[in-house]
């Protein structure tokens, strides 16, 4: 049964829309150069209409990947489709895994995060629909749904070295942004530890928050050359995506465009942001977001 007629799980029509649309959102993320808010993290506002951060994240992320699981479990059904091949429940379990990270484990095992805005709430959980419609309908139907397709519709691969090497390149930026992401929570972790050692040497009893806002300058792995790591190791974990998908795989392409288009603003202005608070010489050289370049 389908939730929305011809939308989730989409028709073919309405997919392919969707997957044209989204190619352009570029456009849209090119805006954030012009604009130096942005309502959350390390720049959240302090507004009365923010959500709490844990529960904000979970929300928006979320729908992302229940977006993929749920059209995985439709769709086929709808076109006649008795079983994908390997390749499409592989890498749909993969973004699967990415989010369920990302969405849930990530949020829940911050020591904190800071509030979101529901204007950055609404757009992300607009993005991750529209992903999931678009990778979800390509690996639940309308992309290659045979193994001849696997192996044939990719001009200058053999399917099962190139899904091997995408692979390994999204295993590999796959735990580097956990990695990178925990040195992040270990500065709040840190801080924590901090704060309940002093509260125990002044004999006071121990209180909840007081972290919600720690920032020193990580100075562990990439965190030595550019200040946003975990984005490079994103955008390598989607990279090995794409080639797994081949090159013509549109929704995987648009997928690792739209984040490097979406995040590259988010870090140069971060990085700006560190300069304000520590000083040039603190900084000392590092990039934004890929070593020696930007």
């Amino acid at each position: 049964m389908a939730l929305v007629e011809n939308w989730m799980p989409p028709s073919k029509e309405n997919w392919e829309l969707v997957v044209y649309i989204f190619q352009f959102f570029p456009l849209v993320a090119f805006l954030q150069w012009f604009i130096s808010w942005y309502g959350a993290g390390k720049t959240s506002s302090d507004s009365k209409y923010n959500f709490p951060g844990k529960i904000a994240w979970i929300t928006m992320e979320v729908p992302g990947f229940l977006t993929v699981l749920y059209i995985m479990n439709t769709l086929p059904g709808q076109l006649g489709i008795m079983q994908l091949p390997w390749e499409n429940k592989f890498m749909a379990g993969l973004f699967i895994t990415h989010y369920i990270y990302r969405a849930i484990i990530a949020p829940l095992i911050n020591p904190s995060m800071s509030p979101i805005h529901p204007l950055v709430w609404l757009c992300a959980i607009v993005f991750q629909v529209t992903n999931g419609l678009s990778i979800g309908g390509y690996l639940g139907g309308y992309g290659p749904t045979t193994r001849y397709e696997w192996q044939n519709s990719v001009i200058g691969y053999r399917a099962g070295g190139r899904m091997e090497l995408g692979m390994v390149i999204w295993v590999l930026g796959f735990f580097a942004n956990i990695w990178h992401d925990d040195e992040l929570r270990e500065i709040r972790r840190a801080a924590k530890r901090n704060l309940e050692r002093k509260q125990k040497e002044k004999g006071e009893g121990e209180k909840k928050g007081g972290v919600e806002k720690v920032y020193v300058i990580p100075k562990n792995g990439l965190f030595w050359f550019i200040f946003y790591p975990h984005y490079l190791c994103e955008w390598i974990e989607w990279g090995g995506f794409w080639i797994m998908g081949g090159l013509g795989c549109v929704p995987a392409r648009n997928f690792l465009i739209n984040e490097i288009a979406t995040m590259t603003p988010r870090a140069v202005q971060g990085k700006r942001w560190y300069i304000e608070r520590f000083g040039k010489e603190a900084v000392a050289g590092r990039k934004a977001v890929i070593p020696g370049i930007l």
